[in-house]
Protein backbone atom coordinates (compact mmCIF):
# COMPACT_ATOMS: atom_id res chain seq x y z
CA UNK A 1 0.00 0.00 0.00
CA UNK A 2 1.73 3.39 -0.93
CA UNK A 3 0.73 6.29 1.29
CA UNK A 4 1.50 9.57 0.57
CA UNK A 5 1.63 11.89 3.33
CA UNK A 6 2.14 15.88 3.56
CA UNK A 7 4.72 16.27 5.99
CA UNK A 8 4.21 20.01 6.17
CA UNK A 9 0.32 20.08 6.60
CA UNK A 10 -0.51 20.49 10.49
CA UNK A 11 0.24 22.33 13.75
CA UNK A 12 2.57 20.08 14.40
CA UNK A 13 4.94 19.45 11.08
CA UNK A 14 7.06 18.40 10.57
CA UNK A 15 7.69 16.21 13.50
CA UNK A 16 4.25 14.88 14.22
CA UNK A 17 3.48 13.97 10.83
CA UNK A 18 7.44 12.58 10.18
CA UNK A 19 7.25 10.11 13.05
CA UNK A 20 3.84 9.13 13.11
CA UNK A 21 4.83 7.91 9.27
CA UNK A 22 7.62 5.96 10.92
CA UNK A 23 5.29 4.13 13.34
CA UNK A 24 3.33 3.57 10.73
CA UNK A 25 5.18 2.02 8.21
CA UNK A 26 6.94 -0.36 11.21
CA UNK A 27 3.64 -1.29 12.83
CA UNK A 28 1.76 -1.29 9.49
CA UNK A 29 4.18 -2.57 6.74
CA UNK A 30 3.14 0.49 4.54
CA UNK A 31 5.22 2.25 1.99
CA UNK A 32 5.02 5.99 2.53
CA UNK A 33 6.23 8.87 0.73
CA UNK A 34 6.90 12.22 2.65
CA UNK A 35 6.32 15.11 0.34
CA UNK A 36 7.59 18.19 1.94
CA UNK A 37 11.03 20.17 2.78
CA UNK A 38 13.38 17.45 2.52
CA UNK A 39 16.35 19.48 4.28
CA UNK A 40 13.15 19.64 7.50
CA UNK A 41 12.63 15.93 7.51
CA UNK A 42 16.04 14.88 7.33
CA UNK A 43 16.60 17.49 10.50
CA UNK A 44 13.41 15.89 12.20
CA UNK A 45 14.81 12.32 11.57
CA UNK A 46 18.50 13.33 12.52
CA UNK A 47 16.62 14.84 15.96
CA UNK A 48 15.56 11.82 16.79
CA UNK A 49 18.27 9.86 16.57
CA UNK A 50 17.55 8.64 12.78
CA UNK A 51 20.36 8.52 10.97
CA UNK A 52 19.07 6.94 7.80
CA UNK A 53 15.43 6.54 6.24
CA UNK A 54 13.40 3.61 7.86
CA UNK A 55 12.12 0.78 5.58
CA UNK A 56 9.29 1.70 4.17
CA UNK A 57 9.98 5.77 4.29
CA UNK A 58 10.83 8.17 0.88
CA UNK A 59 10.73 11.55 0.19
CA UNK A 60 9.69 13.70 -2.40
CA UNK A 61 10.86 17.23 -1.89
CA UNK A 62 8.15 20.23 -2.06
CA UNK A 63 9.60 23.30 -0.85
CA UNK A 64 6.39 25.20 -1.12
CA UNK A 65 3.38 25.36 1.54
CA UNK A 66 -0.19 25.37 1.91
CA UNK A 67 -1.20 28.59 4.48
CA UNK A 68 -3.92 28.22 6.59
CA UNK A 69 -4.64 31.86 5.38
CA UNK A 70 -4.23 31.03 1.37
CA UNK A 71 -7.42 31.29 -0.46
CA UNK A 72 -8.83 27.42 -0.82
CA UNK A 73 -9.98 28.78 -4.61
CA UNK A 74 -6.55 29.91 -5.65
CA UNK A 75 -4.13 26.91 -4.13
CA UNK A 76 -3.97 24.63 -6.95
CA UNK A 77 -2.03 27.51 -9.14
CA UNK A 78 -0.57 29.77 -6.65
CA UNK A 79 0.46 26.63 -4.67
CA UNK A 80 1.34 24.34 -7.28
CA UNK A 81 4.77 23.49 -5.82
CA UNK A 82 3.52 23.01 -2.04
CA UNK A 83 3.49 20.02 -0.19
CA UNK A 84 -0.42 19.73 -0.57
CA UNK A 85 -0.54 20.13 -4.09
CA UNK A 86 2.29 17.62 -5.34
CA UNK A 87 1.08 14.85 -2.91
CA UNK A 88 -2.36 15.52 -4.63
CA UNK A 89 -0.49 15.77 -8.07
CA UNK A 90 1.46 12.11 -7.19
CA UNK A 91 -1.56 10.51 -6.25
CA UNK A 92 -3.98 11.76 -9.61
CA UNK A 93 -0.79 10.60 -11.66
CA UNK A 94 -0.96 7.01 -9.93
CA UNK A 95 2.29 7.29 -7.84
CA UNK A 96 0.34 6.36 -4.87
CA UNK A 97 -2.98 5.27 -3.73
CA UNK A 98 -3.72 7.25 -0.90
CA UNK A 99 -3.00 10.95 0.19
CA UNK A 100 -3.02 12.67 3.89
CA UNK A 101 -2.45 15.97 4.85
CA UNK A 102 -3.67 17.63 7.54
CA UNK A 103 -3.48 21.02 6.61
CA UNK A 104 -6.28 23.64 5.19
CA UNK A 105 -9.44 21.96 5.08
CA UNK A 106 -10.55 24.09 2.05
CA UNK A 107 -7.38 23.87 0.44
CA UNK A 108 -7.66 20.02 0.45
CA UNK A 109 -10.88 19.89 -0.89
CA UNK A 110 -10.48 22.59 -3.46
CA UNK A 111 -7.20 20.81 -4.45
CA UNK A 112 -8.46 17.29 -4.27
CA UNK A 113 -11.49 18.52 -6.64
CA UNK A 114 -9.31 20.20 -9.17
CA UNK A 115 -6.45 17.37 -9.06
CA UNK A 116 -7.73 14.45 -8.22
CA UNK A 117 -11.30 14.59 -9.47
CA UNK A 118 -14.43 14.20 -8.50
CA UNK A 119 -16.18 10.48 -9.74
CA UNK A 120 -18.18 11.30 -12.01
CA UNK A 121 -21.94 12.50 -11.45
CA UNK A 122 -21.25 13.87 -7.96
CA UNK A 123 -21.85 17.29 -7.61
CA UNK A 124 -19.74 17.81 -4.43
CA UNK A 125 -17.31 15.55 -2.23
CA UNK A 126 -18.28 15.61 1.22
CA UNK A 127 -16.42 15.24 4.24
CA UNK A 128 -17.91 11.65 6.23
CA UNK A 129 -16.63 11.41 9.78
CA UNK A 130 -17.34 7.92 11.64
CA UNK A 131 -18.71 8.36 15.25
CA UNK A 132 -18.94 5.41 18.30
CA UNK A 133 -22.98 5.37 18.66
CA UNK A 134 -24.90 3.45 22.11
CA UNK A 135 -25.61 0.09 19.94
CA UNK A 136 -21.73 0.03 19.81
CA UNK A 137 -21.01 0.67 16.19
CA UNK A 138 -20.60 4.04 14.18
CA UNK A 139 -22.64 6.33 12.43
CA UNK A 140 -21.61 8.34 9.44
CA UNK A 141 -22.10 12.07 9.35
CA UNK A 142 -22.31 13.69 5.77
CA UNK A 143 -21.87 16.48 5.59
CA UNK A 144 -19.64 17.91 8.55
CA UNK A 145 -18.13 21.23 6.99
CA UNK A 146 -16.98 20.72 3.20
CA UNK A 147 -20.28 22.20 1.90
CA UNK A 148 -21.84 24.89 4.35
CA UNK A 149 -24.59 25.61 1.69
CA UNK A 150 -26.38 23.03 0.18
CA UNK A 151 -28.98 21.83 -2.60
CA UNK A 152 -31.21 19.34 -2.04
CA UNK A 153 -29.81 16.88 -4.98
CA UNK A 154 -26.31 17.36 -2.85
CA UNK A 155 -28.10 15.90 0.20
CA UNK A 156 -29.40 13.32 -1.70
CA UNK A 157 -25.63 12.44 -3.02
CA UNK A 158 -24.81 12.15 0.35
CA UNK A 159 -26.75 9.41 1.41
CA UNK A 160 -25.72 7.53 -1.83
CA UNK A 161 -22.65 8.00 -0.69
CA UNK A 162 -22.87 7.40 2.69
CA UNK A 163 -24.24 4.39 2.07
CA UNK A 164 -22.01 3.18 0.08
CA UNK A 165 -19.20 3.93 2.51
CA UNK A 166 -20.71 2.20 5.12
CA UNK A 167 -21.39 -0.56 3.35
CA UNK A 168 -17.68 -1.31 2.05
CA UNK A 169 -15.90 0.20 5.30
CA UNK A 170 -18.29 -0.72 8.39
CA UNK A 171 -19.70 -3.98 6.86
CA UNK A 172 -23.52 -2.54 7.41
CA UNK A 173 -25.69 -4.51 4.87
CA UNK A 174 -29.05 -1.97 4.94
CA UNK A 175 -27.62 1.23 6.07
CA UNK A 176 -30.33 2.92 7.60
CA UNK A 177 -30.28 6.92 6.32
CA UNK A 178 -31.49 10.05 8.37
CA UNK A 179 -32.09 13.17 7.32
CA UNK A 180 -31.36 15.97 10.24
CA UNK A 181 -33.67 18.01 10.93
CA UNK A 182 -35.64 19.91 13.96
CA UNK A 183 -38.36 16.97 14.25
CA UNK A 184 -38.75 13.64 12.66
CA UNK A 185 -42.16 14.98 11.27
CA UNK A 186 -41.91 14.77 7.17
CA UNK A 187 -43.24 18.43 7.39
CA UNK A 188 -40.24 19.55 9.47
CA UNK A 189 -37.60 21.96 8.13
CA UNK A 190 -36.75 24.39 5.61
CA UNK A 191 -37.60 24.52 2.15
CA UNK A 192 -34.02 22.40 1.69
CA UNK A 193 -34.66 19.52 4.31
CA UNK A 194 -38.40 19.38 2.97
CA UNK A 195 -37.32 18.73 -0.74
CA UNK A 196 -34.15 16.35 0.32
CA UNK A 197 -36.58 14.26 2.16
CA UNK A 198 -38.75 14.11 -1.12
CA UNK A 199 -35.77 12.89 -3.19
CA UNK A 200 -34.37 10.67 -0.34
CA UNK A 201 -37.81 9.00 -0.22
CA UNK A 202 -37.65 8.43 -3.75
CA UNK A 203 -34.09 7.00 -3.60
CA UNK A 204 -35.57 4.84 -0.91
CA UNK A 205 -38.68 3.00 -3.35
CA UNK A 206 -36.05 2.44 -6.03
CA UNK A 207 -33.75 0.73 -3.54
CA UNK A 208 -30.61 2.79 -3.84
CA UNK A 209 -31.08 3.59 0.26
CA UNK A 210 -32.70 3.08 2.82
CA UNK A 211 -34.02 5.65 3.94
CA UNK A 212 -35.64 6.14 7.73
CA UNK A 213 -36.93 9.66 7.65
CA UNK A 214 -35.83 12.75 9.69
CA UNK A 215 -33.65 12.47 12.48
CA UNK A 216 -33.46 15.22 15.29
CA UNK A 217 -29.56 15.54 16.81
CA UNK A 218 -29.93 14.04 19.75
CA UNK A 219 -30.72 10.59 17.93
CA UNK A 220 -27.01 10.39 16.26
CA UNK A 221 -25.38 8.83 19.00
CA UNK A 222 -27.66 6.36 20.31
CA UNK A 223 -27.44 3.95 17.66
CA UNK A 224 -31.23 4.51 15.73
CA UNK A 225 -29.29 4.76 12.60
CA UNK A 226 -26.36 4.58 10.03
CA UNK A 227 -26.19 7.22 7.73
CA UNK A 228 -26.62 10.85 9.01
CA UNK A 229 -27.47 13.59 5.86
CA UNK A 230 -26.89 17.06 6.53
CA UNK A 231 -25.66 20.05 4.76
CA UNK A 232 -22.16 21.19 5.81
CA UNK A 233 -23.30 23.96 8.02
CA UNK A 234 -25.47 21.85 10.45
CA UNK A 235 -23.41 19.00 10.02
CA UNK A 236 -20.45 21.24 11.46
CA UNK A 237 -22.26 22.38 14.60
CA UNK A 238 -23.46 18.88 15.36
CA UNK A 239 -20.29 17.60 15.35
CA UNK A 240 -18.44 20.28 17.26
CA UNK A 241 -21.32 20.35 19.56
CA UNK A 242 -20.63 16.40 19.77
CA UNK A 243 -17.03 16.88 20.42
CA UNK A 244 -17.30 19.67 23.21
CA UNK A 245 -20.21 17.57 25.13
CA UNK A 246 -17.39 14.38 25.46
CA UNK A 247 -14.65 17.06 26.47
CA UNK A 248 -16.66 18.57 29.46
CA UNK A 249 -18.19 15.21 30.71
CA UNK A 250 -14.97 13.71 30.56
CA UNK A 251 -13.37 16.74 32.70
CA UNK A 252 -16.79 16.32 34.83
CA UNK A 253 -16.37 12.76 35.47
CA UNK A 254 -12.32 13.75 36.23
CA UNK A 255 -12.89 16.64 38.54
CA UNK A 256 -16.34 16.52 40.33
CA UNK A 257 -16.42 12.64 40.74
CA UNK A 258 -13.29 10.89 40.56
CA UNK A 259 -11.14 13.89 42.77
CA UNK A 260 -14.09 14.46 44.73
CA UNK A 261 -13.11 13.00 47.96
CA UNK A 262 -10.46 9.90 48.84
CA UNK A 263 -12.90 7.31 48.62
CA UNK A 264 -13.91 8.38 45.03
CA UNK A 265 -10.22 8.37 44.26
CA UNK A 266 -10.10 4.76 45.29
CA UNK A 267 -13.35 3.86 43.23
CA UNK A 268 -11.62 5.53 39.80
CA UNK A 269 -9.11 2.66 40.55
CA UNK A 270 -11.53 0.21 39.97
CA UNK A 271 -12.94 1.55 37.12
CA UNK A 272 -10.42 3.30 35.51
CA UNK A 273 -9.63 1.15 32.57
CA UNK A 274 -13.22 1.66 31.02
CA UNK A 275 -12.99 5.01 31.73
CA UNK A 276 -9.92 4.94 29.69
CA UNK A 277 -11.71 2.81 26.80
CA UNK A 278 -14.63 5.72 26.99
CA UNK A 279 -11.89 7.97 26.51
CA UNK A 280 -10.40 6.39 24.09
CA UNK A 281 -13.18 5.74 21.82
CA UNK A 282 -13.78 9.52 21.67
CA UNK A 283 -9.95 10.77 21.22
CA UNK A 284 -9.66 11.63 17.92
CA UNK A 285 -6.38 10.78 17.72
CA UNK A 286 -7.41 7.10 17.88
CA UNK A 287 -9.43 8.04 14.45
CA UNK A 288 -6.94 9.47 12.56
CA UNK A 289 -8.74 11.48 10.25
CA UNK A 290 -11.44 12.11 7.81
CA UNK A 291 -11.97 10.72 4.21
CA UNK A 292 -13.45 13.47 1.42
CA UNK A 293 -15.65 10.96 0.15
CA UNK A 294 -16.61 11.47 -3.51
CA UNK A 295 -13.40 11.75 -4.77
CA UNK A 296 -12.31 9.38 -7.60
CA UNK A 297 -9.31 8.40 -4.93
CA UNK A 298 -9.28 8.52 -1.30
CA UNK A 299 -7.93 11.84 0.16
CA UNK A 300 -7.84 12.02 4.49
CA UNK A 301 -8.18 14.96 5.85
CA UNK A 302 -6.29 14.66 9.85
CA UNK A 303 -6.73 16.83 12.13
CA UNK A 304 -4.88 20.56 12.38
CA UNK A 305 -3.59 19.74 15.75
CA UNK A 306 -2.92 15.98 14.60
CA UNK A 307 0.29 14.46 16.91
CA UNK A 308 2.45 11.74 15.99
CA UNK A 309 -0.21 9.02 17.26
CA UNK A 310 -3.16 10.85 14.93
CA UNK A 311 -0.71 10.47 12.53
CA UNK A 312 -0.08 7.25 12.61
CA UNK A 313 -3.98 6.60 12.96
CA UNK A 314 -4.47 8.51 9.82
CA UNK A 315 -2.11 5.99 7.91
CA UNK A 316 -4.06 3.05 9.22
CA UNK A 317 -7.26 4.57 8.25
CA UNK A 318 -6.13 5.47 4.57
CA UNK A 319 -4.73 2.05 3.99
CA UNK A 320 -8.52 1.19 5.25
CA UNK A 321 -9.76 3.75 2.39
CA UNK A 322 -8.09 2.90 -0.35
CA UNK A 323 -8.72 -1.40 0.41
CA UNK A 324 -12.37 -0.62 0.12
CA UNK A 325 -12.71 1.70 -3.10
CA UNK A 326 -16.08 2.46 -4.30
CA UNK A 327 -15.85 4.78 -7.22
CA UNK A 328 -17.03 1.97 -9.82
CA UNK A 329 -20.19 1.39 -7.34
CA UNK A 330 -20.82 4.80 -7.09
CA UNK A 331 -21.30 5.83 -10.62
CA UNK A 332 -23.30 2.94 -11.14
CA UNK A 333 -26.01 4.28 -8.63
CA UNK A 334 -25.59 7.59 -9.87
CA UNK A 335 -26.44 6.87 -13.23
CA UNK A 336 -29.82 5.69 -11.98
CA UNK A 337 -31.41 8.74 -10.75
CA UNK A 338 -29.46 10.93 -13.38
CA UNK A 339 -32.63 10.51 -15.86
CA UNK A 340 -34.94 10.90 -12.73
CA UNK A 341 -36.98 14.45 -13.14
CA UNK A 342 -37.51 14.71 -9.96
CA UNK A 343 -33.54 14.26 -8.82
CA UNK A 344 -32.85 17.06 -11.09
Amino acid sequence: MRIILDAMGGDHAPQAPVMGAIDAAKDFGAQITLVGRGEEILKVLKDNGIENLPEGITIRNAEDVVDMHDDPANVVRKRKDSSMIVGLRMLAEGEGDVCISAGSTGALLSGATLVVKRVKGIRRAAMGPCMPNKAGGKTVLLDCGANAECTPEFLLQFGIVGTLFARKSLGIASPRVGLLNIGTEDSKGTPLQKEAYALLTDAHEKGLVNFIGNVEGRDVLLGGVDVVVADGFSGNVLLKSIEGTAMFMGSLMKHKIFKRSFLSKIGYLFCKKGVDEVMKMMDYREIGGTQFLGIKKPVIKAHGSSDRLAFRNAVRQAMDAAKNDMSAELEQCLAKIKEEPNAQ
